[in-house]
């Protein structure tokens, strides 16, 4: 199984065990899983993956549960790599794909952080979790807490949509709808976790989540028999699928798997919420906290990344960079998408698209590169946002 040699602070590289509950550093900051690549690469090769499971835990050895018994999985990982021919022709390119997360357990890519997490809580004897969450995680959450026999406590905002509250409350997790952003949910588990017992599986506030979330790359990557993309959308609210693949990418050149070239990664927010495109453009390592952040893409309302400098760190080493786009042009194109090549994606996914159109037009890429856009999301979690360009007579 695993590889997994200890836990390492993403600031200082201070060492932490990795077979004990760990949240973040002593210094506040978040913890990266690090494995023993040497021997894996010795033991384990790229071909064999055929024969591996067609989910996420096929990539077991660069994972952090030692004991297989432990996993918890409902099928997550190995989603379908989409050709968008149509959209691709009206742009005049011919290599553009569409990762679609959107057909994860529970409708969004939040399936593959939460299975790993659960699964190490299972492992370590955990048994009760809180989360605060914009929607997709506290979904997911419920589901594999549920399937793990544990406790799930979660923290929503209060107009969050209607599919995460009733999925959550249908797997039986305690929910408590919060009047705020998901940064006051965070403030509530903060506050009551060690008097209640609950382990934090907040945003990077555990290593695990994005040792799931890594797994997007290493299955993109195979999909496309082992060539790394030019470019990568990404929909940036916590930023864990993009400090994750960056971590995969690195992973993978080290096992051998994969030559030096990154993709230019592309962090993608809304005008409502964009912290990180602020932070980006005025050269900083980190962001400040976006004061009034509103959008109808709930997984996009973060004001403050916990790994903005993570984030900023992938942006900028892979010469890619921050863009906002509006909720309206967001939900315009992702009405065009289904149209044009019948993909029904979440608000976060339809702003890669739009993100893609100003960069092309902008002259930043270039229409023959080989781009992916990860939709983090199945559109019909969210009909409330899709419903204001639908009104009935």
């Amino acid at each position: 199984m695993t590889t997994v040699t200890h836990l390492e602070c993403s600031i200082t590289g201070d060492r932490y065990e990795a077979g004990v509950p760990q949240n973040l550093s002593a210094g506040g900051w978040p913890l990266l899983v690090r494995y023993d690549l040497a021997k894996a690469r010795e033991n384990w090769n790229r071909d064999w993956l055929a024969n591996g499971p067609r989910s996420m835990w096929r990539y077991a050895p660069v994972l952090p549960v030692s004991k297989p018994p432990s996993i918890v999985s409902l099928g997550e990982g190995w989603s379908p790599l989409l050709k968008l021919k149509r959209t691709g022709a009206r742009l005049g390119m011919k290599d553009l794909w569409l990762k679609d997360e959107g057909i994860n357990p529970t409708g969004s890519f939040k399936a593959r952080g939460l299975s790993c997490a659960i699964s190490m809580c299972v492992e370590l004897g955990i048994k009760k979790v809180a989360i605060p969450s914009a929607g997709n995680a506290a979904s997911a959450l419920a589901a594999y807490a549920a399937a793990a026999g544990l406790e799930a406590h979660i923290f929503m905002p209060q107009d969050v949509p209607q599919s995460n509250f009733i999925e959550c409350k249908s797997f039986g997790a305690k929910v408590t709808l919060v009047d705020g952003l998901i940064s006051d949910c965070a403030k509530i588990v903060a506050a009551r976790k060690d008097e209640e017992g609950w382990f934090d599986v907040s945003t990077l506030k555990e290593p695990y989540r994005i040792e799931g979330k890594k797994t997007m790359a290493y299955e993109l990557v195979e999909q496309m028999q082992w060539r790394v993309p030019d470019v990568i959308f990404y929909p940036t609210g916590g930023g864990v699928g993009i400090i994750g693949m960056w971590k995969a990418f690195a992973e993978m050149e080290e096992l051998g798997w994969i030559g030096p070239k990154r993709p230019k990664m592309i962090a993608v927010q809304v005008e409502g919420c964009m912290p990180v495109v602020r932070a980006y453009e005025a050269g900083a390592e980190r962001s400040e906290f976006f004061d009034n952040a509103h959008t109808v893409a709930s997984g996009l309302r973060v004001p403050k990344p916990l790994g903005d400098f993570l984030i900023l760190r992938a942006v900028r080493e892979s010469g890619g960079t921050a863009i906002a786009v509006s909720d309206d042009e967001m939900m315009q194109a992702g009405v065009k998408l289904a149209t044009e090549d019948g993909v029904f994606v979440a608000p976060e996914g339809a702003a890669c698209l739009t993100a893609m159109e100003k960069l092309l037009a902008s002259g930043f890429l270039q229409p023959e590169e080989r781009m992916v856009i990860y939709n983090t999301g199945a559109g019909l979690k969210y009909l409330e946002a899709y419903s204001a360009l639908f009104p009935r007579a």
